[in-house]
């Protein structure tokens, strides 16, 4: 992640309730602009990286509703890290972000391409971390003929048309002068090289597909729709240039018991009527296991115990968030003859005095506006 933490808007020069068109447009503009390439700046290179590390968070939806409620520091709490990318040149650069050809040549990625991959998990498991093994499909470097495309023992030749570029330049002429356009050379495809005896496993492609078991260590404290970047597990490259990333998203399972808000977790627990009026010792489960609470006489529907650092580990932070767990009295559906007799001569002894509390009790409409907060 770039050093900075310039605002990502200003970065490229767009109000904050720009659309995704126009969030590219000012990234192709500035990039063209401090591109070490273009720029003799002699800060080019971190002032590209910023507007990279811009683009790529404001890009996205999940990245950019992150930055706009909590700013720099949520993206770090968030798991965010921005992507390292072996740029060669600035069609590279358009190639890896928005697609070949962007430039009208032929923009040639200078690494494989990336793998997107999906993973579920549950709330305890997110809570510990885990290891999974994720099942993708990847183009994998050719081993019979390591990427050349050939054939062992055959011969590979520049391409006699664009002189191995893979380029070939277009003079259009107009009114208003004559136009210049790179494009993809019709004989070599691009390559800047001709195999004449293509690989028999291959086919001359110099990669094939593989399923593989992607080894993958989930940290502690993960949040639910989060992206973890494996660097070079992706499609292998070019030959000479990496494998590109796995992008595995995570989907962490809603839990029976709880309910996740940040780093905290709420559950509930259910007391008679008779617990709630006489006090009970009660059993809850928490993420390390079951825990014993106990509850004075006169416990209130409603009414919120706090567990401290019972919540979910802060992802790569320190300490962890709070479980709440709120209370619920049952009052009985059933009751036999004897027992509604019962009730009516306690409603009948019981004078306003029986449901007074302390002093400092909250209200009714103290809590529901507690709620609504």
């Amino acid at each position: 992640m770039a050093t900075t933490e310039r605002d990502y808007y200003e970065v490229l020069g767009v109000s904050r309730d720009a659309g995704d068109d126009e969030i590219k447009r000012a990234f192709r503009r500035r990039a063209r602009e401090v591109h070490p390439d273009v720029s003799e700046a002699p800060d080019a290179k971190e002032r590209f990286a910023e507007v990279a590390e811009a683009y790529e968070v404001l890009s996205k939806r999940d990245t950019r509703e992150l930055y706009d409620r909590y700013g720099h520091a949520g993206l770090r709490t968030g798991g965010f890290s921005a992507s390292q990318f072996d740029f060669g040149n600035l069609a590279d650069v358009f190639s890896a972000f928005f697609g070949d050809d962007l430039l009208g040549g032929v923009a040639r990625r200078s690494r494989g391409g990336d793998v997107a991959a999906h993973v579920e998990i549950d709330l305890r498991e997110a809570a510990a971390g885990v290891h999974k093994q994720v099942p993708i499909q990847v183009a994998a470097t050719c081993a019979r003929c390591n990427g050349d495309g050939a054939e062992p023992g055959t011969t590979v030749s520049s391409c006699p048309t664009c002189g191995g570029a893979g380029r070939v330049n277009q003079v259009s002429r107009t009114v208003f002068g004559e136009f210049v356009r790179a494009a993809a050379c019709p004989t070599c495809g691009g390559a800047g090289r001709v195999v004449e005896t293509p690989c028999r496993e291959c086919r001359g492609e110099g990669r094939v597909v593989e399923e593989r078991a992607l080894e993958v260590d989930i940290p502690a404290g993960i949040h639910d729709g989060q992206r973890i970047r494996i660097s070079g597990e992706g499609h292998a490259g070019l030959p000479g240039t990496r494998a590109g990333d796995v992008y595995v998203g995570i989907t962490v399972r809603p839990d029976r018991d709880f309910v996740r808000d940040g780093d905290d977790i709420y559950s509930g627990v259910t007391l008679t009527i008779t617990d709630a009026a006489l006090g009970a010792t009660v059993t809850v489960p928490t993420l390390d296991g079951e825990t014993v609470l106990e509850f004075e006489p006169g416990t209130q529907p409603g009414q919120v115990r706090t567990l401290r650092g019972k919540g979910m580990p802060v992802l790569q932070g320190f300490g962890r968030g709070d479980q709440h767990v709120r209370v619920t009295v049952a009052v009985p559906r059933r009751l036999t003859e004897e027992q509604r007799e019962q009730l009516r001569r306690f409603g009948e002894s019981a004078g306003p005095e029986t449901y007074e509390g302390d002093d400092d009790d909250e209200g009714f409409f103290h809590k529901l506006k507690s709620a609504f907060r």
